[in-house]
């Protein structure tokens, strides 16, 4: 133990020295005195305070996770060091700008932030209060990390959640003004800016509560009574999650229903994507190529700016898909042999192509170049023209059902099973006797199809298309939300587009901020949870078997107290 004990205070200090500078970085990009005024409890801690508070927490946490076979005396004193260590690099940046003018290099080191740093005490006290927060913020991450695991669960999901509420106090107001008794209920949690502290505290209590709860449940088992309510349970949420779902449109109005169809959009792109990607292991980086394609087919058969004779919609929408399988089907051919680094540079370079096509004067004539496609059909149902953000909710609604449906079935089919076997070895998969050709052609032309269908919804939306919407980082947007939902994981897909997509629409103070926050989400997943939101099971399996056989090997955790 005690050859081990140098190592593990090494631990401690490297954690700290890296979550000093990650909150040095969050305070010098601005997000520090950019969210200072915006409470998560009323006249208690503020969103800025939050903002290089968390980074302190979450490399203590991750210190006593590292160290979690050590006495629980060692952990908490570790994780205590590796706070006071990252309070210490913050104060030695207050001390610095007190004695140079950092704003020479860093516009954002104002006195406003080392105010912040300060709690708004004098200098000597507030270094005081900043480095006993950081002690005190490091003992409490490593005391969470040495509860039992349901609690701290329950713990670590009651803050997280009271933080984002908090945050969306605005929004969630707006929300329920009108619910009537249930609007002064809810109001009555929440201060001039964030919640106040009695609702924090009913907040706090209540969904720890819950998920101690849920936590506590039995899980799946093989008794036939579990088996047989199982498919009702399934069918009982189903039926609540569609009624939902339709009611959500007239119950938040225009504003929330535009985000909701961006997210829309996005899901049907991702659900696309996450067959070439997440299934077959193919990485595609110009995904926005066939989306591209499937608007602009879509502009091109119905405005009459293009089209002597232009088609409805629907009359359209055929065509626009089948163009954009095309598209997937050209695009694998000259790509069938590549693999890992030379396959995205290959689909990079696709997708740049089709938006120069696009852009070109060669091509103005049929697609308009810079200035786009206008006036493209908007679909009708009978009588009905969809039109409005609400209206065109239902219409994404439908098309995720449908793709959502198609590559359900396709995962466990066939098909699905040869696209895994290629993602995990292309040489033992052709030995097997799958067809790479047509397996590989296949999930590049189901993909293109997802996508296309979004295209064409998207161009319907604003009756316009243009080149400039079809840049590089949809592609990436794309990418990302897979990544942080779950590779190869359906349900990883709407949580992914929901935390890109949505969260950026309702947090507008982050929209300066996105591509740091998406960037910082995206470290954080692969050292906390490097599988997703909600990883498929072969995918967590995959990445925990290691860690699992690495615990069964190390010796148990040495506790202080035997009743821990």
């Amino acid at each position: 133990m005690q050859n081990q004990a140098p190592s593990h205070w090494k631990q401690a200090v490297r954690s700290g020295l890296i979550g000093g500078a990650v909150a040095i970085l969050l305070a010098l990009v601005g997000m520090v005195a950019a969210f200072e005024k915006r409470y998560i409890v009323s006249g208690v801690f503020t969103m800025g305070q939050v903002m290089f508070l968390a980074p302190i927490l979450l490399f203590a946490y991750l210190t006593a996770r590292r160290i979690a076979n050590q006495p629980a005396l060692q952990v908490i004193l570790a994780g205590s060091l590796s706070g006071l260590l990252s309070s210490a690099v913050l104060a030695a940046l207050v001390i610095l700008g007190k004695l140079v003018n950092l704003r020479a290099m860093f516009v954002n080191a104002s006195p406003q932030l080392y105010g912040i740093f300060t709690f708004g005490q004098g200098l000597t006290l507030g270094l005081l209060i900043l480095l006993g927060f950081g002690l005190a913020v490091g003992g409490v991450a490593s005391g969470i990390f040495l509860l039992p695991q349901r609690v701290r669960n329950a713990i670590v999901q009651a803050i997280l959640w009271m933080v984002l509420v908090g945050l969306l106090r605005d929004l969630i107001v707006t929300v329920t003004s009108r619910w009537g008794l249930l609007a002064a209920i809810i109001k009555y949690f929440f201060a001039i800016s964030g919640l106040t502290p009695l609702g924090a505290v009913l907040l706090f209590l209540v969904i720890g509560a819950i998920n101690f709860w849920r936590s506590g449940r039995p899980k799946p088992s093989g008794d036939r009574s579990f088996t047989a309510q199982k498919p009702r349970r399934r069918l009982l949420t189903l039926a609540v999650m569609t009624i939902v779902l339709l009611l959500l449109p007239p119950v938040l109005g225009p504003f929330f229903s535009e985000i909701l169809d961006n997210v829309g959009m996005y899901i049907l792109m991702g659900l696309g994507l996450n067959i070439v990607v997440g299934f077959a292991g193919l990485l595609d980086l110009g995904y926005v190529a066939f989306f591209a394609i499937g608007a602009y087919t879509m502009g091109v058969l119905t405005s009459p700016e293009l089209a002597s004779s232009p088609l409805t919609y629907w009359q359209a929408l055929p065509f626009a898909l089948g163009v954009s399988v095309l598209a997937g089907i050209l695009l694998g051919l000259p790509v069938l042999k590549m693999r890992g680094d030379y396959l995205a540079i290959v689909t990079l370079g696709f997708g740049e192509i089709v938006r120069l096509l696009a852009l070109s004067d060669w091509l103005r004539p049929w697609l308009g170049g810079t200035q786009g496609i206008q006036l493209i059909a908007q679909p009708h149902i009978g009588p009905l023209l969809l039109h409005t953000q609400q209206q065109l909710y239902y219409l994404f609604l439908i098309g995720i059902g449908i793709v959502t449906f198609i590559a359900w079935r396709l995962k466990d089919s066939r098909i699905g099973r040869a696209w895994m076997a290629i993602r995990e070895d292309e040489d033992v998969a052709m030995a097997m006797g799958i067809n790479l050709v047509a397996t590989k052609l296949l999930a590049f032309a189901t993909g293109a199809l997802f996508s296309g269908l979004a295209g064409t919804i998207f161009a319907a939306k604003l009756t316009s298309v243009y080149p400039h919407s079809m840049n590089f980082l949809v592609s990436i947007n794309v990418l990302c939300l897979i990544i942080i939902g779950g590779m190869g994981s359906i349900p990883g897909v709407f949580i992914g587009a929901l935390v890109l997509m949505g969260s950026p629409e309702l947090l507008r103070e982050f929209a300066e901020f996105r591509y740091l926050v998406y960037g910082a989400l995206l470290v954080t997943m692969m050292l906390i949870r490097p599988e997703g939101l909600w990883p498929e099971a072969r995918r967590r399996l995959e990445l925990h078997e290691a860690n699992e056989l690495a615990a069964q090997e190390e010796p148990q955790p040495v506790l202080t107290n035997p009743g821990q």
